[in-house]
């Protein structure tokens, strides 16, 4: 296998610290995204949605999305388990996922990429430049404020997002929090429950990829 990945971005930071909670070495090529790297002929014939992570499997398939990442890691290495190991945890993680992705990586997102000087031009990704439009990335920071303070309710009486053991909902709200610093977002003061979790979750080895 060879794995896409860009140290600073993201959404590939998700894959990365699911690899290494599956306990796994994978060979790692790195992508220059800020001298435009993944619009370039040869990473379009790799990738034609020029975004990263992608997983190349040792048969030629590569994953594009982090589901697809993630899935595949999880169907080849099922321990630990990292979405869920009875129907219902699978079934609670998904909707987890959904509404992290929804409400807080979305709105996250848009606000990175409607504000900030360096994603002009550049509002969404992939191969097609957009201009970028300011108040959609402010109510992106609005949305995100809310869904920061927001966590501090999913986490009430429970160790972890899903219950009493880590998962993939984790992963996800952790790399959603440290992106929202890049916006001085942050968890409220008074979120005591995301505040504890977030010290335990980024406490694991994994967090500091």
């Amino acid at each position: 296998m060879l794995f896409h990945d860009c140290n600073f971005a993201p959404s590939p930071r998700l894959v990365r610290v699911f690899i290494a909670e599956k306990g796994l070495a994978i060979p790692t090529r790195e992508l220059d995204l800020r001298n435009g790297e993944q619009l370039s002929p040869e990473y379009r014939a790799i990738n034609p949605y020029c975004s990263v992570p992608v997983l190349e499997l040792d048969d030629g398939t590569r994953l594009t999305s982090t589901q697809g990442c993630w899935r595949y890691l999880e169907e080849t290495v099922p321990n630990p388990p990292l979405l869920g190991s009875t129907p219902t945890e699978k079934a609670l993680i998904a909707d987890l996922l959904w509404h992290i992705e929804n409400d807080g990586w979305q709105a996250i997102t848009e606000a990175v990429r409607n504000t900030l000087p360096g994603m002009k031009d550049r509002a969404l990704t992939g191969a097609e430049n957009y201009a970028q439009i300011p108040a959609l990335g402010e109510r992106g920071k609005l949305r995100g404020e809310r869904f920061l303070a927001q966590l501090d309710k999913m986490l009430a009486g429970r160790d972890y997002l899903a219950g009493e053991r880590y998962s993939a909902a984790d992963i996800m709200a952790l790399v959603l929090v440290d992106f929202a610093g890049w916006l001085k977002i942050v968890l409220p003061a008074e979120a005591s429950n995301a505040l504890r979790w977030y010290a335990t979750v980024s406490a694991r080895p994994s967090a500091r990829l």
